[in-house]
């Protein structure tokens, strides 16, 4: 039993020894332009899916379907999401095309998540994406705004997003 268990620490060891090496070679490409391999993928996937979830599940969701939320979160979202999210009838900007991970397209993947893993997301932005933490310069209430208009996005079409921004505009002025 003991020999067992110093070959299963052995390898460990071997493992992380060749980690190490692996890490400290250089030899891992991490251009924006090459995709990471299947393995590095599903590792980042996994723990940024479960990480969301985990830090989101005691959140409390407001109401989401007031007008003047909506309102004031299409202004915030015109303002800091629309270059790198796209909008109905406003694609991602080339800054979007070259980061890597892409931004996802909010309209077509916002229901991927519940409303407050998106509060959470965006107060708290994601590592090594591009997406920053909104919470340092938004107040929550500024983020359920935008959580409450993200709600309303995949519907939108680009004359309602247009109005609405149109109109949040002339209700600044």
């Amino acid at each position: 039993m003991m020999k067992n268990l110093l070959k299963i620490l052995a390898v460990i060891i071997i493992l992380f020894l060749i980690f190490i090496i692996y890490i400290y070679s250089g030899s891992y490409n991490i251009s924006a332009m090459v995709p990471h391999n299947k393995l590095t993928r599903w590792v980042i996937g996994v723990t940024t899916d479960n990480s969301i979830k985990h830090h989101s599940k005691n959140i409390t969701v407001p109401n989401l379907n007031d007008d003047a939320m909506i309102k004031m979160g299409a202004a915030h979202y015109k303002e800091m999401c629309v270059d790198c999210h796209g909008a109905p009838g406003i694609p991602q900007d080339e800054i979007a095309k070259g980061l890597y991970p892409k931004p996802p397209v909010l309209a077509r993947t916002v229901h991927e998540w519940t409303p407050a893993e998106l509060f959470w997301m965006t107060k708290n932005g994601i590592k090594m994406t591009g997406m920053p933490a909104w919470g340092t310069t938004h107040s929550d209430e500024k983020i359920w705004a935008l959580v409450a208009f993200m709600e309303k996005l995949p519907n939108m079409t680009p004359e309602e997003f247009n109005n609405l921004v149109k109109d949040v505009k002339a209700d600044n002025d």
